[in-house]
């Protein structure tokens, strides 16, 4: 079945923080990316291919994503699509998206926003990684899973499972693996944004300047079972996760999800894993 939503691709998230300026040059930093003050004490850290709101609230939050479509008639069809299912569409929160930009509330409470970007400028930062997926903790996986496939659209890559019960879930929005997942946890709370880089190299790259910045390395480097691909992930100053990665798996629209078992190996081919659940 053919998706509405597809191709859309993660283009930016906000991030809160009781200190945003503090947290939006720790990421300006981190990144080598520029970092300007907007309105309403919100922060834009941007480079290329990467777009991160940061504003005053709850530390580690993260209140909405965003995802560009491909132009203003794919907007519209999908903004149709969902009205059909009586998905209820409210205004777009982000300043990144051009007017006509709107959004969705899933089932726990965070906004999903659908628009075409604002045509950004002064973008600096050399170092290659692009803003590729979000992935959030919840109390209620399946209600998530059947909101992201069966209402937006997203199509399911591969589900982790514990006996008849799902652990974890990720979906597509476009040809790589997943741009959202969402693992079971006794809270539901943001897991982790990613940056996607070009290879391996760049791997060595970013975990050289990590050093460089003293930031130790959370976890990795390792290998996903889903998506396959290599990462490591460290923490910023307000708890939240950050993964860096490369080789992410591609998959066409038609190939069905997976199952995997619910162990270490499945979230690490090479060695311990970080357990939600």
């Amino acid at each position: 079945m053919t998706s509405s939503l597809w191709p859309a691709r993660l283009h930016h998230l906000r991030r809160d923080s009781m200190e945003p300026e503090r947290l939006a040059r720790w990421y300006g930093e981190l990144l080598g990316d520029r970092v300007e003050p907007l309105a309403n004490d919100e922060w834009l850290v941007q480079g290329h291919a990467r777009r991160l709101l940061v504003g005053r609230g709850a530390p580690g939050a993260v209140p909405w994503i965003a995802l560009a479509m491909r132009d203003t008639a794919h907007l519209a069809y999908y903004a149709a699509a969902l009205d059909r299912l009586d998905v209820p569409r409210v205004p777009s929160p982000t300043p990144l998206f051009l007017e006509g930009a709107f959004a969705v509330t899933d089932p726990d409470g965070r906004r999903v926003v659908f628009g075409l970007p604002v045509r950004a400028s002064g973008i600096q930062g050399t170092m290659h990684a692009r803003l590729q997926h979000f992935v959030c903790a919840s109390v209620r996986v399946p209600e998530m899973l059947a909101f992201y496939r069966d209402k937006l659209g997203a199509v399911e890559s591969d589900r982790v499972l514990e006996g008849e019960d799902i652990a974890a879930t990720f979906l597509r929005s476009d040809p790589e693996h997943h741009s959202f997942a969402t693992f079971r946890a006794p809270e539901s709370r943001p897991d982790h944004h990613c940056y996607e880089t070009s290879g391996w190299m760049d791997i060595r790259d970013w975990a050289d300047r990590m050093a460089s910045l003293r930031i130790p390395l959370w976890w990795g480097p390792g290998r996903h079972g889903p998506g396959n691909n290599l990462f490591f992930m460290i923490e910023d100053p307000d708890g939240h996760k950050v993964e860096f990665s490369a080789e992410l798996e591609l998959m066409a629209q038609e190939t069905a999800f997976r199952s995997w078992p619910h162990e270490q190996r499945t979230l690490n081919l090479w060695g311990s894993a970080w357990m939600r659940s």
